[in-house]
């Protein structure tokens, strides 16, 4: 049939029931344009392909994967992108949602760039591994709580759906997954500027044992660096209190 590559993360669903959750998921969505993200052995492609009235792409770097997909699937001709998908412009000019069991290795790659595209984004249904998926959902006071979900979590509401067995991968993954939905926000909190909001969140996380006053000192005028909250540590401010501080920096 075809081989799994290690060097990009290659583990594919073989449990058609958690194929079946995963695309109830999704279906919970309302979309009209769809993009698949690492389709492989087509696994959870045929269900997608029998979604009706939609306009479904599928983007795959695996070329061996590509012809196996185009033999087994002939409703996917002119439908599939044969390119990384860290490299592809938007596929669709209108707002579309993503769907996909995410290669480990650029799981969170494929989440920056769903935040450079956030505005076109309705929502997003994903197989991450279960420790970075705990990341992106973690709140203010969890060990977890990062970079990652500061900046996802500004944009977009995220539900922390279920978890999957290794088992149901071929080959099995050394770790456990989860699947999380996102959905795009309808109002964010206010901030300066994106730029801002990146440039503090890694200042702050960058150095986490630290007190903000220290972390991101280089970030805010004397006077403001006195203020109560810089006493906090960046895992005890919320999404909107880093929001907040966009505006008094420098």
């Amino acid at each position: 049939m075809y081989t799994f590559k290690k060097s990009l993360g290659q583990h594919f669903l073989k449990d058609e029931n958690v194929c079946k959750k995963i695309v109830a998921a999704l279906q919970q969505c309302s979309f009209t344009n769809l993009l698949e993200i690492g389709p492989g052995g087509g696994a959870l492609t045929k269900y997608l392909l029998a979604i009706p009235g939609i306009d479904f792409k599928a983007v795959e770097l695996d070329s061996e994967k590509v012809d196996y997909l185009m033999n087994n699937f002939p409703g996917l001709e002119e439908k599939i992108i044969h390119k990384n998908f860290l490299d592809i412009k938007k596929p669709f000019e209108e707002k579309f949602t993503i769907i996909g069991n995410f290669p480990y290795n650029i799981s969170t790659q494929i989440l920056f760039k769903m935040l450079e595209w956030k505005s076109d984004i309705e929502c997003a249904v994903g197989m991450f591994q279960k420790e970075v998926a705990q990341r992106i959902v973690a709140k203010e006071g969890s060990k977890v709580y990062g970079i990652t979900s500061v900046l996802t979590q500004a944009f977009f509401d995220i539900e922390y759906l279920f978890e999957v067995s290794e088992h149901s991968f071929q080959p099995p993954p050394k770790v456990k997954s989860a699947v999380i939905r996102l959905r795009s926000k309808t109002e964010y909190a206010p901030i300066r500027s994106e730029d801002s909001l990146f440039k503090l969140v890694k200042a702050a996380f960058n150095q986490r044992r630290k007190t903000l006053r220290n972390a991101a000192k280089d970030l805010f005028d004397t006077t403001i660096l006195q203020t109560e909250l810089f006493n906090k540590r960046a895992e005890q401010l919320s999404v909107q209190q880093f929001a907040e501080l966009t505006f008094v920096m420098k």
